[in-house]
């Protein structure tokens, strides 16, 4: 998918690699079809914190934690007590860097850093973040954990790059175009694209998220 930030105008999308495919439901546009984004959500979470008092030069722990209360936190167990699952997330490099911005936390895609900063912003917070910025498929609140900053929830591509357009547009949401124009034999105008923006992120941290 590319789209301009500014109109909303979207200039390409390729929903599969053959359509006449079969064999790979060639007919299926998977830009509109659910998958786990992996840490491209991690800055939706970000400039959420960043709007709750964090900021590039906040410094968190990047060790190895424990998330779950129940599971003791040196045993590093599978399960708790009451059976349900430990987790305590690692990094794509299996290293621990300590004390670590997150500045440097995003720019390097470190997970840990990541499930701290969604535990201070709250499960709730993020989810409204999401929508806010045109994620329509995060529905069912009870589904997700802290999993979420890393991935763990399904999202359309197009509506993850139409979310990544805010930073783009200096924090302004504007509508998705897929038409300019459509008119009757007439000349009636039966549909026409939308022009429309408001703020969505404060300028200064969208201009932050885009530095890192």
């Amino acid at each position: 998918v590319a789209l301009e930030p500014k109109t909303g105008q979207i200039l390409a999308m390729v929903g599969s690699a053959d359509y006449f495919n079969e064999k790979i439901d060639g007919q299926v546009n998977v830009t509109l079809r659910p998958r786990q984004p992996g840490s491209s959500f991690k800055p939706i979470v970000y400039i959420r914190a960043f709007g709750m008092g964090y900021g590039p030069n906040t410094i968190l722990q990047d060790t190895l934690t424990e998330f779950n209360p129940n599971c003791p936190d040196s045993a590093l167990a599978e399960k708790d007590i009451y059976g349900q699952d430990c987790y305590h997330p690692h990094n794509y490099d299996g290293m621990f860097k300590g004390p670590i911005t997150l500045r440097a936390a995003l720019g390097q895609s470190r997970n840990v850093p990541a499930v701290k900063t969604l535990k201070f912003v709250g499960l709730n917070n993020a989810i409204d973040q999401a929508e806010k910025m045109g994620i329509t498929t995060l529905t069912d609140k009870n589904r997700y954990g802290l999993s979420l900053v890393l991935g763990g929830g399904e999202v359309k591509l197009l509506e993850m790059a139409y979310a990544f357009s805010i930073y783009a547009n200096d924090g302004q949401k504007t509508p998705a175009n897929f038409i300019k124009k459509i008119e009757d034999k007439n000349g009636n105008v039966v549909e026409e694209e939308q022009d429309w923006a408001y703020r969505i992120v404060e300028s200064q941290l969208a201009r932050e998220m885009n530095s890192i």
